[in-house]
């Protein structure tokens, strides 16, 4: 008769694979039209010329060119102001 005790179970170990978000191309980059530039959750980064916007946030190249970023202030609805980072492409 073995007298080595069962492992039993755990309901810990799982774990999720990573989402991979970030920018993706950074500012002066070359981009073609369609080329991912940033994957983000919510409007960290906000589209500008030439940029469009996922159904999951992430933002795209819409022409070819170069990636430009600047910032500007944006008004939230309670009137107080944020920086905001503008993503857009300068076309070739």
């Amino acid at each position: 008769m073995a007298h080595t005790k069962s492992g039993g179970s755990t309901k810990l170990g799982r774990d999720s694979a990573a989402q991979r978000l970030g920018v993706k191309i950074q500012d002066g980059q070359p981009v073609r039209a369609g080329q991912i530039i940033i994957r983000q959750r919510g409007t960290r980064y906000l589209p500008g010329a030439n940029i469009r916007r996922g159904g999951d946030d992430t933002l795209y190249a819409a022409a070819s060119g170069t990636v430009k970023y600047s910032v500007r202030q944006k008004t939230r609805f309670d009137g107080s102001q944020r920086r905001a980072t503008v993503v857009g492409v300068r076309a070739v």
